[in-house]
């Protein structure tokens, strides 16, 4: 049994708490919302994000961070990507030597294109006793709150860092594989989010299934492009944290981004999209962080060009599609 600290109390920081706790270590949840930390304490449910789903009694909710990380030997981190760097500034000093830090965050920081494992690493400053790992991979929260069996990434360049929690995480339930391929694994997660968005915009044109097929295609070749630019692995792509991540979040209707895509294709505008929820779509900004990060590493990119045209520049969802297949012809 292992005390383990969750910073973030939203649907996938909940079903995490869940998960864990049915093996048995002791969880402790941050939720910024007062309303969760009342509502699991309470009657061991969050009524606000994963409302109908029963919550051991050994997660215990609390608002304060202090409380959540102290005496943890895992720290896990499942907050969105724009608020990583200033919460990380408050963890990190409250973090023993040997703890794990487990980031559950998918998206990348707007301003200096960094992973969360570089965000991390920029505040830590070279702390060498708080090892850092990333988790990707196909899973939706209430799937995994359900306890339907899943498999996921861990990622980390200390293998025994890795290696602890994926003894530690793994059961019956979930899966974890190991690897040391943190670029590829943030990147996947991070930029997968962006083909979503545009496969949700497919399916409120009502189109079909080939439109479909196409993008996630091409959308994981624009992918591997800017995870082997940036010094990962191109088999990373073909994996959970890749191709499996990527076809769940375009196809599965639990997929946040892929709402808001079929929202936009359905022709309602993103600011009415985002004020009528309360979910975070991390794919939104991301679009804007993944097309700089293209253009820095001078990678091409013309499947996120689109989206960040029909996010922020007010280009229509045919428009975008008319955009890339009038492109030059060339091989595959």
């Amino acid at each position: 049994m292992k005390k383990i600290g969750i910073i973030g109390g939203g649907n996938w920081g909940t079903a995490l708490a869940v998960v864990l706790a049915k093996q048995g270590h002791a969880v402790k949840l941050w939720a910024y919302e007062k309303e969760v930390v009342e509502s699991i304490n309470r009657i061991h449910e969050n009524c606000l994000f994963l409302e109908s789903y029963e919550i051991p009694e050994n997660v215990v909710a609390t608002d304060s961070i202090e409380t959540a990380v102290q005496g943890a030997e895992i720290v896990i981190g499942v907050m969105p990507s724009h608020h990583a760097r200033r919460l990380y500034t408050q963890i990190i000093p409250l973090l023993r030597d040997g703890t794990v830090f487990v980031s559950a965050t998918k998206g990348i920081e707007e301003d200096s294109l960094e992973r969360m494992s570089q965000v991390f690493a920029a505040v830590a400053q070279g702390r060498a006793g708080v090892r850092f790992a990333a988790l990707s991979g196909p899973t939706f929260a209430r799937e995994i709150a359900r306890g339907d069996p899943a498999a996921v990434v861990i990622a980390s360049q200390h293998a025994e860092a890795a290696e602890m929690v994926q003894k530690e995480f793994s059961s019956r339930q979930l899966r974890l594989y190991r690897n040391s391929d943190l670029v590829g694994v943030e990147l996947g997660g991070s930029v997968k989010n962006v083909i979503a968005i545009a496969a949700g915009v497919c399916d409120g044109l009502g189109l079909g299934s080939n439109s479909i097929a196409a993008l996630i295609t091409r959308g994981l070749a624009e992918m591997t492009r800017l995870v082997v630019a940036s010094g990962g692995k191109r088999e990373t792509m073909a994996g959970l944290a890749g191709l499996g991540d990527l076809v769940l979040t375009c196809t599965g209707s639990l997929s946040r981004n892929r709402t808001v895509g079929t929202e936009l294709g359905q022709g309602k505008k993103l600011a009415e999209i985002m004020s009528g929820t309360r979910m975070v779509a991390e794919g939104v900004r991301t679009t804007q962080a993944t097309l700089s990060l293209a253009r820095k590493m001078q990678v091409e990119m013309p499947i996120v060009e689109q989206m960040h045209a029909l996010l922020y520049e007010d280009r229509t969802p045919m428009q975008a599609i008319h955009q890339l297949m009038d492109r030059s012809l060339k091989p595959e």
